[in-house]
């Protein structure tokens, strides 16, 4: 076939792939962290007519991570035997039908259940799409695939910021609190995306009919390539991949980050009417956006300036000791609008971590383990998350301030730094050989 003729295919194909998959993936993950993350808003409200304390709510808020931590490696295992289209299906009509519940709860005790449910019912997700992700693209195009997925986070707290704080001051009836109403639409969207899914995404490139034959052909026979070109990693069981020295550190420093992460993402309403307590719901809202916009963008272009160096490591740690700095001088100004930016800087660090750190266990670990590995380091880090908010309302009880609790935060993102810079990810006679790919470069979607 002339070269030609080749480039012209290649060009298409990668085209349609990233089109059909990323924003779609994209805009299941904003639907997911909007149902996560909204207990932060709704406790503006919520917290005084439950009568919970900063601690309870600390506890409320951390507990999905302890269900999401038990069932994270099984669910992903479930995908793998399933199929994406399955799974993802069954995770998103389940997480929709338990965050909407969550608007009826009347006691502590039970909003402590369904958010540990909820966890349950989200477990697997993430890295199922990370995994997923890597049946489509090739080494060199997956680090600013996993980025543009995962800025999804940030986005969804834009989004989620004005959208909860408008339904809570301005949706009553029925005899349910704004912030029930809150709960109850943004549980939605998981059902109806979970039935359409279903309809949607296709497991593999091999049973893609949206691609022609030609199409599926040569990618087929690129990610076949791609993964025979990688020499010098390991493959291994369910139980070695996950007890892996390698993978434990990795744990270690992505539960460590997630506890700066969670513990200012659920506390952000609150410190910022902290700040000022003139603020109405919405107006909170909008303030909360701006951090997320920054974090948006440093994710982005962190990643790509990753892609075009080929370097995953310092690119990890860099943006920890940048949120650690940023995190620490917010706990010690007065001025709210220097604490804003200081927390948009800090947040821009904590996302600007992600999409070169899940490279990591690609640079020693066959895709296949990678799988059940990646399911690991999410599952133990993501206990970070109970740790995180948990710290925060117990500090918030003994200082009377929030903000205080940003220093704890800021020690353990440095911490997460030192351990990152440090870390031998792949011994001194081995090539690295990323799962999301060293060397690699920004696919061309246009």
């Amino acid at each position: 076939m002339p070269v030609t003729e080749l480039q012209d295919i290649e060009r298409s194909t990668v085209r349609k792939v990233f089109w059909r998959i990323i924003p779609y993936t994209f805009g299941l993950y904003v639907i997911s962290y909007l149902d996560r993350a909204n207990i932060g808003y709704a406790a503006l409200e919520m917290n005084r007519e439950l009568a919970l304390t900063s601690e309870a709510f600390g506890f409320a808020a951390g507990i999905f991570f302890i269900g999401y931590f038990l069932f994270e490696v099984p669910s992903n295992v479930a995908l793998n035997k399933f199929g994406a289209r399955v799974w993802i299906s069954r995770i998103l009509i389940t997480w929709g039908i338990i965050a909407t519940l969550s608007a009826f709860v009347q006691s502590a005790t039970q909003l402590y259940v369904l958010r540990f449910l909820l966890g349950v019912a989200e477990a697997g997700f993430f890295p199922g799409i990370i995994i997923y992700l890597t049946y489509w693209f090739r080494a060199k195009e997956q680090a600013t695939t996993v980025a543009l997925f995962t800025a999804a986070i940030p986005v969804s707290y834009l989004i989620g910021a004005p959208l909860s704080t408008w339904i809570m001051d301005h949706v009553s009836g029925f005899g349910l609190s704004g912030w029930r109403w809150m709960l109850l639409i943004e549980g939605v969207p998981a059902m109806l995306a979970g039935f359409a899914n279903f309809f949607i995404m296709t497991d593999r490139p091999e049973n893609a009919r949206w691609l022609k034959p030609e199409e599926r052909a040569w990618l087929c026979r690129e990610l076949n390539q791609d993964e025979a070109a990688r020499r010098n990693v390991k493959h291994l069981g369910l139980v070695a991949a996950i007890t892996d020295p390698k993978v434990l550190f990795l744990s270690a420093i992505y539960f460590i980050y997630q506890v700066g992460n969670l513990g200012i993402g659920m506390w952000m309403p609150q410190i910022i009417k902290g700040l000022s307590s003139s603020l109405s719901n919405f107006e909170i809202g909008l303030v909360a956006m701006i951090p997320y916009a920054v974090a948006t963008v440093a994710m982005v272009l962190w990643s790509r300036n990753s892609d075009r160096t080929g370097e995953r490591q310092k690119h990890s740690a860099i943006p920890l000791l940048v949120a650690a700095v940023a995190l620490g001088a917010t706990g010690l100004v007065a001025s709210p609008t220097v604490a804003m930016a200081l927390i948009s800087l800090a947040l821009a660090g904590i996302y600007a971590f992600k999409s070169p750190f899940w490279s990591l266990p690609g640079l020693f670990l066959t895709r296949s383990s990678a799988a059940v590995s990646i399911a690991a380091i999410n599952s133990i880090g993501n206990l970070g998350g109970f740790a995180g908010p948990y710290a925060i309302g117990y500090i918030k009880g003994w200082t009377g301030s929030a903000l205080g609790g940003l220093l704890f935060l800021s020690f353990l993102l440095f911490l997460s730094f030192l351990m990152t810079w440090f870390a031998r990810m792949h011994n001194a006679s081995e090539a690295p050989a990323p799962l999301v790919g060293d060397g690699a470069r920004t696919p061309n979607v246009s």
